[in-house]
């Protein structure tokens, strides 16, 4: 028996609210400059956005679709909407999940999972590290089970949506792998009214067209120099207080870096979160249980116990080594280095269990276990605890952008001090990524190379490698034009290595300057080495069709599902 929606809106509105509670503070005017989360008022279409220099593809179709959009509107606008709709999203599709899987299941059940899938550690870690894009993939996995679930009862909207939740968390690429685990975990189940071949064959051709803009750009480029197996250990997940790994990964924390985590898990409140939260989700498992023979059910708990168990084997010695192998050794085996982030297939089982736990119980219990839930992480809320708060430029990015757009000059930018991330006067006491590469129209030269937990992880491809000694070495202004090189710029207001770079710079004609940046410019002839306007084009059609698969799975999977609603409302 199904039970009748009562107010099929309110999961959607309690989602958006505590979306809207999350990110409060960066609601407000301003930019989103955290860690790896950078928003800018504009951003351009360089060979760096579609992926095309020698470093691995993995902002792609995300900054190519910045930079179209912010030529309309405001860039950081379009960072706050897109974030605010993954949060929305991740629960109103939990509520939507929950439905299609139990349909005995009332409303609260529904807010409950909401509530799981909203409000928890996975949500606060990648907020707090930047990975906001990440976020949009960790959405579509409950509408990716609920397209799954259309899909094997034969609903031709079904394969409209996994082809709109496959784009949309093909924001990166990472999402896609994400949504495509899931989507091929529930359509290689065995039943449903059709073949699983089939049905695990059609997600595949989907995934390909999803994933066009990053296998598009990774051929174009040739694929960089590979990753280095120093980030396998340095990604590893890691254990939070009073918990080992196994623990954290099941309370859906344990992100690699320790100051991305609110502060309530920097303590043994963290064993306390994930108690409350995992004895919610652990009550709803003997009503799970008695649906294991369920196709989706089963596939969703074995995605759940892989995604816990995997990361775990891969922080111990053992699964280092492995991780090291792969990435020396496999392509596009770097894109698995961050182990913790594939916890996120364990969360729609976590909503679905802790909806079941509630599926014959008082609506007082529902309303209990929301609280647990919110309880089990406080300091999430308002932006991770203040943590996440829009910043304001100042007016010379702006000046720079403007000098670079208007000279006729081409070439591309080397940028000093050395090193991917800044502390800047104006945002807070977390690194950030160094914004240029999304502030200026030339694309900005930079190695990769991180520093991890007092490590180097060096970054893909030679070329920006090869600037940087010029520069830190004092070299000539021959040397860098050799290599590209039309502009230096030395971002003033941040700490960081500039080497013998003053001997270089010395010679160069300064177009700008004032407190917080200096432009330098290289006269006379720069070798080029810009992408041909074949190779831009190819890349740039992957994106389109990349585009054109979210927007027609949007459209044909609301058109069928409208007229699927008002046939059922027409039946005596």
């Amino acid at each position: 028996m199904t039970a009748r929606p009562r107010a099929p809106f309110v999961p959607a509105v309690y989602s958006l609210i505590l979306a809207i509670l999350i990110l409060g503070p960066l609601l407000g005017p301003g930019y989103l400059l955290m860690r790896d989360a950078v928003s800018t008022p504009r951003s351009y279409l360089t060979d760096s956005a579609l992926g095309l220099t020698d470093a691995a593809a993995r902002a792609v179709p995300q900054d190519a679709l910045l930079a179209t959009m912010s030529a309309v509107v405001d860039g950081g606008l379009v960072v706050k909407m897109i974030l605010l709709a993954a949060l929305w999203a991740a629960g109103w599709g939990a509520a939507r999940m929950v439905r299609a899987v139990l349909p005995t299941a009332g409303l609260g059940p529904q807010l409950v999972a909401v509530t799981v899938m909203v409000w928890n550690p996975y949500v606060a870690e990648r907020l707090l590290q930047g990975h906001w894009s990440l976020l949009a993939g960790y959405a579509a996995l409950p509408w990716t089970v609920c397209a799954a679930v259309a899909i094997r009862r034969g609903h031709t909207h079904g394969w409209f949506a996994l082809a709109a939740c496959l784009a949309a968390a093909g924001l990166t690429p990472t999402g896609v792998l994400l949504a495509t685990v899931t989507a091929l975990a529930m359509l290689a189940a065995p039943g449903g009214r059709s073949a699983p071949w089939r049905r695990v064959a059609g997600a595949l051709i989907l995934f390909v067209l999803a994933s066009a803009p990053w296998l598009a750009a990774t051929a174009l480029s040739g694929g960089g120099d590979g990753s280095d197996p120093a980030g396998v250990a340095a990604f590893a997940a890691r254990a939070e207080p009073g918990l080992a790994t196994v623990g954290s990964l099941a309370g859906l924390g344990g992100v690699w870096n320790s100051a991305a985590v609110p502060d309530t898990r920097t303590t043994l409140f963290a064993l306390v979160g994930t108690v409350l939260l995992l004895g919610v989700v652990l009550s709803g498992l003997p009503a799970l249980w008695r649906r294991r023979r369920h196709p989706v059910v089963s596939a969703l708990a074995a995605l759940a116990l892989v995604a816990v168990l995997a990361p775990t084997f891969g922080a111990t010695s053992w699964g280092l080594d492995l991780g090291r192998w792969a990435v020396q050794n496999l392509p596009g085996a770097g894109l698995l280095r961050d182990s913790q982030k594939w916890v996120a297939l364990a969360a729609p089982l976590y909503a679905l269990a802790a909806a079941a736990a509630l599926l014959r119980r008082p609506s007082t219990w529902s309303v209990s276990a929301v609280l647990v839930v919110l309880l089990a992480l406080p300091d999430l809320a308002w932006g991770v605890g203040g943590a996440l708060r829009p910043i304001e430029y100042p007016r010379s990015w702006q000046q720079v952008a403007s000098q670079l757009d208007t000279d006729p000059n081409s070439g591309d930018i080397a940028v000093l001090p050395a090193g991917m991330f800044r502390k800047f006067s104006y945002t807070g006491p977390a690194p950030v990524l160094d914004p240029a590469p999304r502030m200026l129209p030339e694309d900005i030269l930079q190695t990769g190379e991180l520093v991890v937990a007092g490590g180097v992880v060096q970054g893909e491809g030679s070329r920006a490698q090869q600037v940087e000694r010029v520069l830190l070495t004092g070299g000539s202004a021959a040397d860098l034009a050799s290599l590209g090189v039309r502009w230096v710029l030395v971002e003033r207001d941040t700490p960081g290595l500039l080497g013998e770079s003053a001997t270089t710079l010395a010679g160069l004609d300064q177009p700008f300057s004032d407190e917080y940046l200096e432009l330098y410019r290289i006269d006379g002839d720069v070798a080029p080495h810009q992408a041909s306007e074949r190779t831009r084009a190819a890349a740039i059609s992957a994106h389109v069709l990349w585009a054109l698969l979210l927007s027609g799975g949007l459209l044909g999977a609301g058109v069928l599902d409208a007229y699927a609603l008002r046939q059922r409302r027409h039946q005596p």
